[in-house]
């Protein structure tokens, strides 16, 4: 017969009598110095497999993670190797909130599903959440970690403006850690949701202002607004196939094809952009940071509807053709633009 885990919950784990039971703490060992667990073992799960051997056999084992999502593969691991072995529900962040509450879990703690932001940059872990929420059904319920500072205030913003309850946060040890539940907008709050589109209107076509610009449209989509992104003159450089289209043209037009950027890569900075050399800094320090490209952003921004409108007057001027354009633009004029405006309740000229 199969060996098999044991699953006990948080109030059971802290009603036991330790000295009896070997445990072994799966976190990261800058998680223990202000929440470790007196007598506990700490083996990292990243290192687990290379000190399973390490591990005694001569007591039950109790193996825990922060939020029981990786304890219970630990101890399948050592359930298959022949240990009496249990994992912990909900890890030690709901054992934490059985010693604050004095002995009851938080209903439907153990039943959270993790998701893991640690490390992604704004929008990166607003977008992640939302994602997973969008169509889930009313009640669900996920414990959030993620590393960014600007986190503890983003998604505290983000439930308050999109109806999702925010049941906790901490900040401890460098890690933003929040627990919320799934809530739908009803009646009013539906109608003034509806008056809080994005319209944001690209000129410069800049590398550091686009990037700007395709953050705040990641972050306002994933507050699930409806945000369209008008692009005139020089931000139109921004939406050029990076390859050369072959397109009939004037002169004029060649020229100032030439003369141009095409396509995001070629941009430059608004500062500071010595001869290119700039703009290859940004994107290093970008990469190295984690932070999404504005390739990455331009595809996010697509993926969650974000609406790119092309201005047809700036590309006639320009000589710029439609054939030039990436795919999941349109074409519009004045009036697209102030239709989207008159429904916005943020308007930004970059």
């Amino acid at each position: 017969m199969e060996n098999r885990f044991k699953t006990i919950t948080a109030a059971e784990f802290a009603a036991l009598d330790r000295s009896k039971y070997t445990l072994i703490d799966l976190r990261d060992p800058e998680d223990l110095i202000v929440s470790g667990i007196e007598g506990a073992i700490n083996i990292p799960y990243e290192q687990f497999a290379g000190a399973i051997d390490t591990v005694p056999a001569d007591k039950p084992v109790i193996v825990f993670c922060y939020t029981g999502e990786s304890s219970e593969e630990i101890a399948e691991l050592l359930a298959a190797r022949g240990y009496d072995v249990a994992q912990v529900a909900g890890g030690y962040g709901a054992y934490r909130r059985v010693a604050e509450t004095g002995g009851t879990e938080t209903p439907g703690t153990a039943e959270r599903v993790f998701i893991d932001a640690r490390g992604l940059k704004c929008p990166g872990p607003i977008v992640k959440v939302a994602d997973y929420l969008r169509d889930r059904p009313e009640g669900t319920a996920v414990h959030v970690e993620a590393t960014e500072d600007a986190f503890y205030s983003d998604i505290q913003i983000w439930c308050e403006r999109t109806g999702n309850r925010l049941d906790a946060i901490s900040f401890n040890d460098g890690v933003i850690r929040a627990d919320i539940t799934r809530r739908t907008i009803r009646g009013s709050a539906v109608q003034a949701a509806d008056q809080n589109d994005k319209t944001f209107v690209v000129f410069s076509g800049d590398l550091d202002k686009t990037i700007a610009a395709f953050i705040m449209a990641n972050g306002a989509a994933a507050m699930g607004r409806k945000v369209t992104i008008f692009f005139t003159f020089w931000g139109l450089n921004i939406l050029r196939r990076p390859e050369k289209v072959r397109v009939k043209k004037s002169f004029i037009e060649k020229v100032f094809g030439i003369m141009m950027p095409r396509g995001t890569k070629k941009l430059g900075l608004s500062r500071m952009n010595m001869g290119g050399m700039g703009a290859k800094m940004i994107r290093s320090i970008m990469k190295s940071k984690g932070v999404s490209s504005l390739e990455e952003l331009i595809e996010s921004a697509i993926e969650h509807g974000v609406r790119l409108v092309a201005c047809q007057m700036s590309m006639d001027i320009m000589g710029i053709q439609k054939e030039e354009l990436i795919d999941g633009v349109e074409l519009g004029g004045v009036s697209t633009f102030l239709g989207s405006g008159e429904k916005s309740d943020m308007s930004l000229f970059v």
